[in-house]
């Protein structure tokens, strides 16, 4: 009699434990795309420097960039000139450039930015054939608000892999039909753990918009 009650017991007791076993949460698309880029990272980056260019035939763009992200200081170089400031305190000047910022920024980290940026809606993924690559690749769609930012009411069609690498994309101005530019996500390279696509290219054309100088400091 005493061995049947502890088997009893035992089995009640293993049931118990079972129930009170928790499911994590699934992680959201957006989730993933920056996981898979090292968002994990992110947290130890005491600065990230880097430089803006884009070359179309003969012709070239570049402005440099240093940016403190725990501090949110910026440090523009163009032209010969710098300047300096941060952008939890912005004046008109600082406004001006920062628009420059926020666009470099966004190219340079985009399978983040997806993550980080609020007023925005995320479609339900899909599988579609990428405009450059005429492959099949998931797509996320991601539209801001039309209140509040640089660009208010843009659309971004993400095209990704099934490791959540962006492989291209397609910018849509106010949420247009029609794409305003559709670019690859090239020549990844990796960070102390945080991976950057360095080119981005257009279909059947010499335009190129790439990075150089990348350095991230970690704390």
């Amino acid at each position: 009699m005493k061995k049947v009650l502890l088997i009893l017991i035992t089995l009640v007791s293993f049931s118990c434990k079972k129930e009170v076993k928790t499911t994590k949460k699934q992680l959201t698309t957006a989730q993933k795309i920056a996981n898979a880029n090292g968002i994990s990272n992110w947290k130890k980056v005491s600065q990230i420097d880097f430089t803006f260019n884009v070359d179309k035939d003969s012709t070239h763009f570049e402005r440099s960039w240093s940016w403190q992200p725990k501090t949110n200081q910026v440090t523009l170089i163009a032209n010969n000139d710098t300047l300096t400031y941060n952008r939890n305190k912005m004046d008109s000047t600082a406004i001006m450039a920062d628009r420059g910022f926020i666009n470099d920024k966004y190219w340079l980290l985009a399978p983040f930015q997806i993550l980080w940026d609020k007023g925005t809606t995320i479609t339900d993924t899909i599988a579609e054939i990428a405009p450059i690559s005429q492959t099949k690749l998931n797509k996320l769609t991601l539209t801001y608000s039309n209140d509040g930012g640089y660009t208010p009411g843009d659309a971004y069609d993400f095209y990704y892999d099934k490791n959540y690498i962006i492989k291209e994309w397609i910018f849509r101005k106010s949420n247009a039909t029609e794409p305003s530019m559709i670019t690859s996500f090239e020549n990844y390279q990796d960070y102390n753990g945080i991976k950057i696509a360095k080119d981005h290219k257009k279909l059947e054309d010499t335009w190129n918009l790439n990075f150089t100088n990348i350095a991230i400091k970690m704390e």
